[in-house]
């Protein structure tokens, strides 16, 4: 198969044609091999510290959603006045991770070290630690002010509260422990940066700051060597490949209100090529589209649409795989409770809006056709001339993954933009206001880690 051929079915952006001419290498490497060496393994690379060597770096699929497990409650352990103090430094801190001082008590914690060792001592001690590891490690924003988020972040299960205390407490180094809490992903540290850089009479944007950097928290600290990742409000979604952006899509996602795209971590299975389209109920009956398609078997047959009636008066009607599919040529198979999915679509005249929430809350996405194609191969679902051969073929085909690929639907109001510069998107949601809103409130102790708002099963109609 020749470059000619890929770029005979749109194949054709620089990115798209560097991962596919990788992808020899893909069938017997691992994913660090689709990129230089250099890239991959950095001779600059420090070597992996006492806390890397207790948590590694996420090398599995991350855990996604599930039922929650709690966590025994930390325990209190002896406390030196040296440890204290370095503890009391690090709360004095904290403030450059965009947290508040005072959420933790140090002027409690200061009158017990004035009075040296004691039991009170190590219970202040062991519980402003404690809170400081939850709110590095899973957010200070309470679950009740993140709108439509659900996902369940597996931090708390990899590294456990009692854990990092004894091992800060045998180490003495507390602020480093506390700082391997952070998030891995570049833009937190970018956040932090910016979060320096900014006046401290500038509330507002440094409010903002802080409100973003609080959602990466709500994620796991290590996204994986390889995910997609979409920001909602940017309008973009990202292929990451060992930390480096391979490709960048532009999307459409949900109207806001009841369809608005809601955020969640799942697993992509499958790469679906030439999908058919399931038409909802409330359209098939509610528009009529049921009765148009039995009598009008020639629009029908245009348009791709069969109809099967019931004895009952039942009406079903599905879409037939097409180039006019509402689904477009692909979809991408991530089974969930929202019925929330990745697919192309035909008005791709839509994609050159500034601003794109026009869908029931799936995601639409540019250039589909070479996403899905690249993750069939990144995923080891086919090679190169299977996704070609089977994308062409006009029949409906699931080709499932292997090394199934995480999937990031996020919501950040100020992040790097596709040129690698921080910028701010509009809060097309209106989701900031109760997050930033929680910055001004005391702290919440006991938070729960699922949130109890409701799920809302996407009925989608993609030719809206």
């Amino acid at each position: 198969m020749t470059f000619g051929t890929i770029r005979a079915i749109g194949l054709c952006t620089g990115a798209a044609l560097a991962v596919l001419a990788s992808t020899a290498m893909a069938q017997t490497a691992g994913p660090q091999d689709l990129l230089p060496p250099q890239a991959a393994r950095s001779a600059d690379t420090p070597a992996p510290n006492a806390f890397d060597q207790a948590f590694p770096r996420m090398i599995s699929q991350p855990v996604i959603q599930g039922e929650e497990q709690k966590e025994e409650k930390p325990l209190v352990l002896p406390w030196s006045l040296a440890n204290a103090r370095a503890l009391l430094a690090a709360i004095g801190s904290i403030g450059t991770e965009g947290l508040d001082p005072a959420d933790y008590q140090p002027d409690l914690l200061r009158e017990a070290v004035a009075q040296g060792p004691s039991e009170n001592l190590d219970v202040l001690a062991s519980r402003s630690f404690a809170w400081l590891v939850e709110d590095l490690r899973d957010g200070r924003t309470p679950m009740e002010a993140r709108k439509q988020w659900f996902v369940q972040d597996p931090d708390h299960l990899r590294f456990p509260t009692a854990d990092l205390l004894a091992g800060a407490l045998a180490s003495g180094d507390i602020a480093g422990t506390l700082a391997q809490l952070d998030p891995t992903h570049p833009d937190y540290a970018r956040l932090r940066e910016e979060l320096a850089l900014t006046a401290p009479e500038d509330t507002e944007r440094r409010k903002l700051i802080r409100a973003n950097m609080d959602r990466w928290r709500w994620l796991a600290r290590d996204l994986g060597k390889q995910y997609l990742i979409t920001n909602v409000p940017e309008y973009q979604l990202r292929l990451t490949v060992n930390d480096r952006i391979i490709a960048t899509y532009r999307t459409i996602v949900g109207k806001p209100g009841r369809t608005a795209t809601p955020q969640l971590a799942e697993l992509v299975e499958g790469v679906i090529f030439n999908p058919t389209w399931t038409v909802p109920q409330s359209i098939v009956v509610g528009e009529g589209l049921g009765q148009k398609v039995l009598n009008n078997p020639s629009w029908a047959r245009q348009a791709g649409y069969k109809a099967v009636k019931g004895e009952n008066g039942w009406i079903g009607v599905v879409q037939q795989p097409g180039p006019g599919n509402s689904l477009g040529l692909v979809k991408l198979d991530m089974p969930n409770r929202h019925a929330i999915f990745l697919h192309d679509t035909p008005a791709r005249n839509l994609f050159n809006s500034d601003v794109r929430a026009f869908s029931h809350g799936c995601i639409r996405v540019e250039r589909a056709l070479e996403l899905a194609m690249t993750i069939a191969i990144l995923g080891k679902g086919a090679d190169k001339e299977q996704a070609v051969t089977i994308s062409n073929s006009r029949e409906y085909t699931r080709v499932p993954i292997t090394r199934r690929l995480p999937v990031y639907i996020t919501y950040f109001t100020m992040a790097s933009d596709i040129d690698g510069k921080l910028a701010t998107f509009g809060d097309v949601y209106d989701r900031d206001s109760p997050v930033l809103a929680s910055l001004d409130q005391p702290r919440v102790a006991n938070r729960s880690r699922v949130t109890d708002e409701e799920v809302i099963e996407i009925v989608d109609d993609p030719r809206a």
